[in-house]
């Protein structure tokens, strides 16, 4: 796989590489039942700001040096702008807008805005099998994400001989609704994932992605201050177990693993697993609220799991691709010459016998 295993030599590594998505996919269910108690503004900066400080305090025992000189600062204020504070401001007003679902599939397309930049800046190669991965992703997720009915009633409308009984509701123009919030929060998390390469090049990746935390959540508390109220009044024991968990698991480890991993590892292969994440919410949305998989959304899983597979192996499948065009033109070319040899024997054989 073209992932960065190299930090890691046990067998266990694959898991360190998953493990953001996965506590990505947990922290969306156990923040489902938070949102109402609290206010967007508050709940974003609550994920980064003392994820931020956990990141340092580890960081710190692990001998991590600390940012020096006004361009590791200058990257690192640009990272927590771009990732931090648009990031989840964008995402937590998304919210109130927008479902889950179509948050999810939005937020989660990002990997096709990664693969564009990294080929543009990185020159990363994607191939033919890498873009088709990234097609199959971004459906698959689509199947999780979005309603049922929404998809059946699309299909209808698209193919004049497809019929579908019931009636669905359109929502609101993009315009009046939360997805172009998302869409901007997708963006920002991508700018943010093709950022932490340049923030490494002065930085400590691990203490550069505490620090951005910290500095990019603090507007956020800024703006809950002057714009929200009773912002954690609402809350019960129960809500601030939720927050804990994806403060400590969505936010500082998964945050930090990640960002790790994307300096120095191919951003594309990285970028692709966050497929991941709207899997394993529906997976443990399903275990731990009863919630019930349709038919297309396990199809999406199915999707998602082959996208994964075909973004990471892109290079090895190209190759055996190429190889047996290669021994197919062999072939080929080996044929035309044995047909050659044969012209040339037939005519020896007619000047022969002419003579």
């Amino acid at each position: 796989m073209q992932l960065p295993l190299r930090a890691f030599r046990f067998p266990l590594a694959p898991l360190f590489l998953i493990a953001p998505f996965f506590l990505w996919g947990t922290a969306m269910v156990a923040m489902k039942g938070v949102t109402p108690h609290t206010t967007p503004f508050f709940m974003a900066g609550l994920r980064l700001i003392p994820a931020g400080v956990l990141i340092l305090i580890v960081a710190a025992f692990m001998g991590r040096s600390q940012p020096q000189g006004w361009r590791a600062w200058l990257w690192i204020t640009l990272f927590a702008f771009v990732d931090g504070t648009l990031f989840q401001g964008f995402l937590g007003e998304g919210l109130v807008k927008t479902g889950a679902g179509l948050g999810s599939v939005m937020i989660d397309s990002q990997p096709l805005t990664v693969a564009l930049m990294s080929c543009w800046l990185f020159k990363e190669r994607i191939g033919l099998w890498g873009w088709l991965g990234l097609m199959l992703g971004v459906t698959g997720i689509s199947l999780i994400g979005l309603p049922d009915e929404w998809i059946f009633h699309t299909i209808s409308s698209l193919v004049p001989f497809i019929s579908h009984s019931s009636s669905y509701d359109m929502p609101l123009s993009f315009m009046e609704t939360g997805e172009w919030l998302m869409l901007l929060a997708a963006v920002s998390m991508a700018v943010g994932t093709i950022l932490i390469r340049f923030v490494s090049r002065y930085a400590d990746p691990i203490t550069s992605t505490g620090w951005h935390m910290i500095i990019g959540g603090l507007p956020l508390w800024g703006m809950s201050a002057a714009t929200e109220s009773n912002s954690f009044v609402n809350l019960v024991f129960t809500d601030w177990v939720a927050l804990g968990y994806a403060t400590i698991f969505g936010s500082a480890i998964a945050y930090g693993l990640f960002f790790y991993f994307a300096s120095q590892g191919n951003l594309t292969s990285l970028s692709s697993l966050t497929f991941l994440t709207p899997v394993f919410a529906l997976i443990f949305g399903h275990l731990l609220l009863d919630e019930v998989l349709s038919l297309l959304q396990s199809g999406g899983v199915g999707l998602t799991l082959i996208s994964i597979y075909l973004i990471n192996q892109r290079e090895q499948l190209g190759r055996k691709s190429q190889t047996k065009i290669g021994l197919e033109a062999n072939s080929i070319s080996t044929a035309e010459k044995d047909l050659q040899a044969v012209n040339v024997r037939a005519r020896d054989s007619e000047s022969e016998v002419l003579s």
